[in-house]
């Protein structure tokens, strides 16, 4: 696996990489992995990232000259920081997400960087109608729902169109991460399991796929390493093993001590429910995760796995991690403690 002309220079000396957003889960464990291979790594984010044998700055992807310092002297960029959330005001999103994406990109240009991986999402093809075993279809930021979404699509046109044989670009769209130390996913199901607000929407029969952190690290590192293959294209990344979604958040649930959910509403009435939350959520200028919202009632009551073959065969890659063996290590992670 890999590709010599990114590995190193002539000269033997490591390649420089800038990984944003490396305080949260998948970008600390990019960054770490990067590192591990002998990489010169700079992390790039608002709070210290704390990654072992890489050097920390701090700043936003929306402060043009803390991006350009952030570029300068780097070979290779990978690009995860954005704002992450199922609410907000939609001016937040664009400043981040596309906005930010630009100021990246144009930085990385100027400053001579070779290949940059963009990290983005499969709901950025996604007009919340189910998807089996489907490849990845083209970004489109008009059927995308929720500004998250929307603004991820608007990023990876962007950057793909910025795609060239001086500057190659590639974007990598990893299908729900979770792993320990986990937020956005696995903390948010054990704390609403544990106060019995976690509803199975449809029975939880819907088939969904998922991607354990370590893999999803890997992939996108892969596609560093593999530019000459990937560059100007989407791949999605998952584990490749789709799973009943009420049979996830039981393993979810069964590793972090929890009761696993019990409760069944139509998704059809979650549906509709988030959507109205939604809108108070916004009217009410609350910060907080709202307790359901459309995306989030579509993800848990609507089928998304992908073909993952072309992914492996372009990327020359295979996740290490099963399901199964990511659960282990949930629950190793817990220990038997009270999560949260």
């Amino acid at each position: 696996m890999g590709d010599p002309c990114f590995g190193r220079r002539p000269s033997g000396h490591p390649v420089k990489v800038l990984v944003t957003g490396a305080s949260g889960l998948l970008g600390r464990e990019v960054a770490t992995l990067l590192v591990r291979q002998g990489h010169a790594v700079t992390t790039f984010q608002r709070r210290a990232a704390a990654v072992d044998g890489a050097t920390d700055l701090l700043g936003s992807v929306t402060d043009r000259d803390a991006v350009h310092r952030a570029v300068a002297g780097a070979d290779g960029v990978i690009h995860l920081a954005a704002k992450v959330s199922f609410t907000g005001r939609a001016v937040e999103f664009d400043e981040v997400n596309v906005d930010g994406t630009r100021l990246v990109l144009l930085a990385a240009r100027e400053a001579g960087v070779r290949d940059l991986v963009f990290v983005s999402s499969p709901s950025v093809a996604n007009s919340g109608a189910a998807i089996a075993g489907l490849g990845a279809d083209p970004a489109d930021p008009a059927r995308a729902h929720g500004d998250y979404s929307r603004t991820k699509a608007e990023a990876e046109l962007l950057a793909l169109a910025a795609d060239s044989p001086e500057f190659r670009v590639a974007a990598v769209r990893p299908h729900i991460v979770w792993g320990p130390g986990d937020t956005q996913l696995v903390e948010r199901v054990l704390d609403r399991a544990a106060h019995g607000r976690l509803p199975l929407l449809d029975a939880g029969a819907a088939l969904i796929d998922t991607t354990y952190v370590d893999n999803a690290a890997s992939a996108i590192v892969a596609a560093l390493h593999r530019m000459d293959h990937v560059h100007g294209r989407a791949l999605v990344v998952s584990n490749g093993e789709p799973r009943p979604i009420g049979e996830l958040l039981a393993g979810i649930c069964a590793a972090g001590g929890v009761p696993s959910p019990a409760w069944r509403v139509p998704g059809r009435l979650a549906r509709a429910a988030g959507s109205m939350v939604e809108k108070v959520w916004l009217r009410l200028g609350r910060d907080e995760e709202p307790p359901m919202t459309r995306f989030l009632a579509e993800q848990l009551s609507t089928a998304h796995w992908f073909d993952q073959r072309q992914t492996r065969a372009l990327l020359d890659w295979n996740p290490a991690v099963s399901l199964d063996e990511g659960l282990a290590k949930l629950a190793e992670h817990y220990g038997g403690r009270t999560p949260g």
